[in-house]
């Protein structure tokens, strides 16, 4: 899975829209559009945006490295809700988390 990929799940898991996570990580609209149509990969920039917000910290670890460590708080997004986007084919051994605050 590619870095565009991983962002747009991480957005689809948290069940936010494109204009709420670029208002919550500073990531102009246009520039979301083009990784999630694939049209180029997220910088170094864009990606210390995303892991050092709050909400996106728990990703981390599977974003930077395809691992997750749930005993540390590091989990993969959760698959989306209507399963149409089948993104952990390889991950299929590995633990699936999902931490949401209430």
């Amino acid at each position: 899975m590619t870095l565009s990929e991983k962002v747009k799940a991480i957005r689809k898991a948290e069940e936010m829209s494109k204009a709420t996570f670029c208002k919550l990580t500073g990531i102009p609209l246009s520039t979301l559009d083009k990784y999630e149509m694939g049209k180029f990969e997220p910088s170094g920039t864009a990606l210390t945006k995303i892991t050092q917000h709050p909400i996106f910290m728990k990703y981390t670890l599977w974003l930077m490295t395809d691992h997750a460590a749930p005993e540390a708080g590091q989990i993969y997004p959760a698959l989306s809700p209507d399963g149409h986007e089948n993104i952990f084919n390889l991950l299929k051994s590995q633990k699936v988390g999902w931490l949401r605050k209430k």
